[in-house]
Order: C-alpha cells, then sequence, then structure tokens
C-alpha cells in the first residue's frame, strides 16, 4: 500500500476508536453520574496533555497520523479524548466496596487492557511510534494517572462518600 493510502486506513481506524469510545462512554457512566465522570475526564486530560507534550517534544513518542497535527504533535485523539474517556469509566465503575486486592487488580486489568490496544495499534498502524519508548512505561504512566486521578474523585466528592458510608451502616 502506498504511503497515503496507510493515512487514509489509518485515519479511518481514529474514526473507528472515537465512535467506539462514545459507545463506551454512554454503555458505561451512568446518567445519574455524568458530572462525576466529566470531573475524571478533565483530571485525565490536565495530566495527559502535560506529559503527552513531554514525551512527544523529548522524542519518546511520535504520532505520524493525527488529527490536529498543526496544532500539536501529540495525538489529540489518544491524549485529549480516548484516554480520558476510559479514565472517567475507570473511576465510574471502580469497586469501592471491595478489598484492597480487588482494587489492586482493578488498576492492573485497566492499564493492561489499554496497555496491550496500545501496542498493538503501535505495531498495526502508524497513528503512534514508539521511538524512546517501551510499552511498560505506558502500563505504569496510565496505572498511576487512573489511581492519581482516583484519589482527586474521592477528594472531590468526599462529602458524598461520606454519605454513602453513613446510609451503609444505619441500614445495615
Amino acid at each position: 500500500m502506498r504511503k497515503s493510502q496507510h493515512a487514509f486506513k489509518d485515519r479511518v481506524i481514529l474514526k473507528l476508536f472515537w465512535l467506539a469510545t462514545i459507545g463506551l462512554l454512554f454503555r458505561f457512566i451512568p446518567k445519574d453520574k455524568i458530572r462525576h465522570g466529566i470531573l475524571a475526564f478533565l483530571y485525565k486530560q490536565i495530566v495527559t496533555w502535560v506529559f503527552g507534550l513531554l514525551v512527544v517534544e523529548k522524542g519518546l513518542i511520535k504520532y505520524p497520523v493525527r488529527f490536529f497535527s498543526k496544532a500539536n504533535k501529540s495525538s489529540f485523539s489518544f491524549e485529549y479524548f480516548i484516554y480520558p474517556s476510559m479514565c472517567a469509566i475507570f473511576n465510574m465503575n471502580y469497586p469501592e466496596n471491595k478489598n484492597k486486592l480487588m482494587k489492586f487488580f482493578y488498576i492492573i486489568f485497566h492499564s493492561g487492557i489499554l496497555t496491550f490496544g496500545e501496542v498493538l495499534v503501535e505495531r498495526y498502524t502508524n497513528l503512534i511510534k514508539y521511538i524512546k519508548w517501551k510499552w511498560y512505561w505506558s502500563f505504569i504512566t496510565i496505572g498511576l494517572t487512573n489511581y492519581s486521578s482516583r484519589l482527586f474523585y474521592r477528594w472531590f466528592f468526599k462529602e458524598e462518600f461520606v454519605q454513602n458510608i453513613k446510609g451503609t451502616i444505619e441500614t445495615g
């Protein structure tokens, strides 16, 4: 395939990622928790904006095919929409009432799924290319940023968490 055909194919794949992500948001963000999801989404956008620009400017990762290529070297789709959306889903489905081991495996599971997807995208498309980057850096940064988003989310909505705990104790 010629370069233009590859770029076309990659843009189609990118659009499919957008549609799939929108579908996942509708499926996994409860209507009564939309504002909670927005908070997690915006938190992750702030974090990925900083990290995304840093790794691209340092030449660790390259995004050959991307939307808004003249505005920014990082991937608008991954850094500003897909990862923040996955973070919102992560937070809205977090196993709050489970033990620490289950919470740990939940973080590992989400980080692993996203990293596995990223590795496939890196290997089979021109949407992302690792220059001086390894898959485990993605795994670690996704896990840490998801966990930090959870800490921020709990802090921001602490009143609701306290009310939920009181309600559970009174009814239990």
